[in-house]
């Protein structure tokens, strides 16, 4: 055979080796990237997270980038290009329509056995769990409810779901206490300062009824020093003086009696809802037979029937009380009945 020949084939055969022999290599280089961001990765991501360490995958949430257009016009190698950008951006759930695990699930409904999103899910569920339950930490509860269910869209079977689902009613329950605590205690200071204020407003109309009170000893006093002072200028005058004091001893004496009464308007809700009660008005009579000073001293039930039966009291006309044959004011109290007769 001629070496030249010979020499022509071997040169042909590694002419036609060569191609071969280089897209084995690009398809182990592609191998083994794969390998590395799928598996190795993770793996080593989960080691750390064992040993302590935070996985570089869910050390932070950097929704940086703005939502893609068009998602819903995406191909799938355009859906995986965005998965990919937001795993490199740390976003594996959030933000909202523009992350790892909703690209890779697009991905999924327009193929389902795509192999590249279904192990993407799969290596990286672990570190969106750590996501979900950060935010379910920090008690952002709307944002770790929807993380969970993107979570349960991937795999909805994983055990990791139950903790999760489980942690964010314990949540719940507690915001849901404090916020009822925070109602209670405010309820509880409103009732406190009404208190107060009523016992403030009944201090000093009893301080009122103090000060009128001494007024007229005052008053008295003073009339009884005159009295004396004109007896010892006087004392000639002293037989007429103890004559007419004995005639105004002997003047009648008597309490004030009740001329006309007014019947008390019972109040239209309570008339509506069959509510019953009673009210204890104390107020002063005037010389000239009417009343004034009207206050409510005990009711039952409190502030339902108190401004009825205060006008009530406000309409009484009094014979007033007389002392020495003379007219004076006077104190008196007054229990009122209502009752819808049910």
């Amino acid at each position: 055979m001629d070496t030249r020949y010979i020499l022509a084939a071997r040169r042909r055969a590694r002419g036609a080796v060569r191609p071969v022999a280089v897209a084995i290599v690009a398809i182990v280089a592609a191998l083994a990237a794969a390998a590395w961001l799928l598996i190795v990765r993770p793996y080593q991501q989960q080691m750390q997270l064992d040993t302590g360490g935070v996985p570089a995958v869910s050390a932070a949430k950097t929704p940086t980038e703005a939502v893609p257009a068009n998602v819903q016009a995406m191909d799938v190698n355009q859906l995986l290009t965005e998965a990919s950008k937001a795993l490199k951006d740390q976003r594996l759930l959030a933000p909202a329509g523009n992350n790892a695990f909703e690209f890779y699930l697009r991905v999924l409904a327009k193929q389902p056995d795509n192999p590249v999103a279904t192990s993407a899910l799969r290596e990286t569920f672990p570190y969106a769990a750590t996501d979900a339950e950060q935010a379910v930490n920090s008690r952002d509860l709307n944002e770790a409810q929807r993380e969970i269910d993107l979570l349960a869209k991937a795999d909805p079977a994983n055990y990791t779901l139950t903790i999760l689902r489980s942690k964010l009613d314990a949540q719940r329950k507690l915001a849901s206490q404090q916020q009822q605590q925070a109602q209670d205690q405010q309820k509880a200071a409103q009732l406190a300062a009404q208190k107060a204020a009523a016992e403030k407003q009944e201090a000093a109309k009893q301080a009122e009824q103090q000060q009128a009170q001494l007024a007229a000893e005052a008053t008295k006093a003073k009339q009884q020093r005159a009295e004396q002072q004109q007896k010892a200028a006087a004392p000639e005058q002293a037989q007429p003086a103890a004559a007419a004091q004995a005639a105004v001893a002997s003047a009648p004496t008597a309490d004030a009696v009740l001329l006309k009464a007014a019947n008390p308007n019972y109040p239209t809700a309570a008339l509506r809802s069959g509510q019953s009660g009673w009210v204890v008005v104390g107020f002063t009579i005037t010389p000239e037979g009417r009343t004034t000073d009207v206050h409510v001293v005990d009711a039952q039930p409190r502030h339902v029937f108190d401004r009825a039966a205060m006008e009530a009291v406000g309409r009484y006309r009094f014979k007033p009380a007389m002392r020495d044959g003379t007219a004076v004011a006077s104190t008196k109290q007054q229990k009122i009945e209502f009752s819808t007769g049910r």
